[in-house]
C-alpha cells in the first residue's frame, strides 16, 4: 500500500469499519466520518483513528493520500467535494477492498446473493481453530465477539466477502472464489439482470479455483470454469454435521474451501462444530421457558423463505409471530408476491414500514405486502415500544424479527 493517510467517508459502516481497522494494523494514518456515533466509531478512535460525527468538508485532512467512500455516499457529500477540489484520489469501498486483497498471495473471496457473511465467518473460524492466522474481513459481527477484520500479519491468506451490489466483486483476483448462489437481486444498481450475471461470470473467471453450489443458474454460469468444484445440496431439509437447511449449504461450502486450502474434510467439519455464528443470522436474542426471540437479516424472498422454514422446523408446534421490515422499495416492488408467499406460513406477520436504505420511494409499500400475505398479516408503524406491547399481548412462543434495516431496534422493547 503506497498511500499512508487514508480518509473513510461512512467509516462506521459494516463494510467500511473493518477496512479502516486493517489500515490501522498496517500502521497507516486513518481518519473518517459517519452520520451517527456507533460502537465501531468508538473502537476505531480508541485504536488511533481520527473520527468525526457528521459530514463536513473540514473533516477531510488536506494531506490525505486517498479517500474511500461507501456506495451510499453521493458525489455531493462535502468531504467528497473537498477531495475533488484538492485532487485527492477517491475509491469506492469495494475498489479499496480489491487493493487490500492484492497484498496477499492467496486471497479467498466469497460472493453471491445470500450467505456471504456466514460462509466467510465459518471459513475464518475453521482456519483460526486449525492454528492459522489468516487476514480476513467480514461485514457482520461474530457472536463470539471476535473482531470483524484482522490484517493477519505474515499470512498469505486473506478471506473476505465480496459485494455484488455495486459490481466491485469483479475487481478481485482470488486464488479461491466461492459462490453459494446467484439471484436477480441488486440488478437495478449494476445495469440490469444481464449485467449482474455477467459480473458473476467475471468474478468466476478472475478466480483461479472456483467453488460453487450447484443450481441451474450457477451451472449455466460456472460449469465451464477450468478449475471449478461443484458442491451439491440436498434441498431445504439438507443436513451437514449439526447444521440444517441453508446453514448446511453454507457449512458445506466453508468446509470445501478449507479442504482446498489444505485441511482434511473430517478435521474441517470438527473445527466448525463449535462455530457460534454471526450476528443477525438466526441469532437468539432472548430466551425463557415461555418465549424465544430470534433475529435474522433476511431481506430477499429466498432468504425470508429459508428463515421461516428453519424456524418452523426448529420450533415445531410453537406459535410463530414474525416482524418483517421490507428493505428498499425497489426490492419490495420486484418481489412483493414472493415475499408474501415466504411469510404466509407464520402464524402472524407484522409488516413494518419499508427501510429505504437510501433516499427512495416506490408505488408498493408495507400495506400492499400485508394485504397480499392475507388475514394473518397487519401493517404496523415504527413505534417500536407500542409494537412490542401489541406482540406480547398475543403471547407468541417464538418471535422472529426479520430485516436488514433498523428493525433490530425493536429487540430492546421485547
Amino acid at each position: 500500500m503506497t498511500e499512508k493517510k487514508i480518509h473513510f467517508i461512512g467509516i462506521g459502516g459494516a463494510g467500511m469499519a473493518p477496512q479502516a481497522a486493517i489500515c490501522l494494523q498496517w500502521g497507516l494514518q486513518v481518519s473518517g466520518s459517519d452520520r451517527e456515533e456507533n460502537e465501531k466509531l468508538q473502537e476505531l478512535a480508541h485504536n488511533g483513528a481520527k473520527v468525526s460525527v457528521g459530514h463536513r468538508a473540514e473533516n477531510l485532512p488536506g494531506d490525505s493520500d486517498l479517500v474511500v467512500y461507501s456506495s451510499a455516499v453521493p458525489p455531493e457529500n462535502p468531504e467528497r467535494k473537498r477531495a475533488e477540489r484538492l485532487q485527492i484520489p477517491q475509491l469506492r469501498r469495494g475498489e479499496f477492498l480489491a487493493r487490500i486483497a492484492a497484498n496477499y498471495t492467496a486471497p479467498v473471496a466469497v460472493s453471491g446473493s445470500h450467505g456471504k457473511s456466514s460462509i466467510t465467518a465459518m471459513l475464518i473460524h475453521i482456519l483460526k481453530k486449525a492454528g492459522g492466522n489468516p487476514g480476513y474481513m467480514v461485514g457482520a459481527s461474530f457472536c463470539d465477539n471476535r473482531p470483524s477484520s484482522d490484517a493477519g500479519r505474515g499470512s498469505r491468506i486473506f478471506v473476505t466477502e465480496a459485494d455484488e451490489s455495486d459490481g466491485t466483486h469483479t475487481l478481485l483476483r482470488p486464488a479461491l472464489g466461492i459462490v453459494p448462489n446467484v439471484e436477480n437481486d441488486h440488478a437495478w444498481s449494476v445495469g440490469g439482470e444481464a449485467a449482474l450475471y455477467n459480473n458473476f461470470r467475471t468474478f468466476a473467471r478472475n478466480s483461479k479455483t472456483l467453488i460453487y453450489m450447484a443450481s441451474p443458474r450457477t451451472d449455466a454460469l460456472f460449469a465451464c470454469h477450468p478449475n471449478a468444484v461443484r458442491v451439491e445440496s440436498k434441498g431445504d431439509k439438507d443436513r451437514f454435521g449439526r447444521w440444517f437447511g441453508f446453514q448446511a449449504w453454507n457449512a458445506r461450502l466453508a468446509v470445501e474451501a478449507a479442504v482446498e486450502l489444505g485441511l482434511s474434510r473430517k478435521k474441517a467439519m470438527t473445527l466448525l462444530d463449535d462455530f457460534e455464528g454471526v450476528s443477525r443470522r438466526l441469532t437468539v436474542r432472548k430466551e425463557s421457558e415461555k418465549q424465544i426471540v430470534i433475529e435474522d437479516y433476511a431481506h430477499h424472498p429466498t432468504e425470508v423463505k429459508s428463515a421461516v422454514n428453519w424456524l418452523k422446523h426448529t420450533y415445531p408446534g410453537k406459535s410463530l409471530h414474525v416482524v418483517f421490515q421490507p428493505h428498499r422499495y425497489a426490492r419490495l416492488q420486484m418481489y412483493v408476491d414472493e415475499l408474501a408467499e415466504a411469510l404466509r406460513p407464520a402464524d402472524k406477520v407484522y409488516v413494518a414500514p419499508v427501510f429505504a436504505a437510501w433516499s427512495e420511494s416506490g408505488p408498493v409499500n408495507s400495506e400492499h405486502l400485508a394485504e397480499k400475505i392475507g388475514e394473518n398479516a397487519v401493517a404496523v408503524s415504527n413505534d417500536f415500544p407500542v409494537l412490542a406491547e401489541t406482540i406480547q399481548k398475543e403471547a407468541p412462543e417464538v418471535i422472529a424479527v426479520i430485516g436488514a434495516g433498523n428493525i433490530n431496534a425493536l429487540l430492546q422493547h421485547l
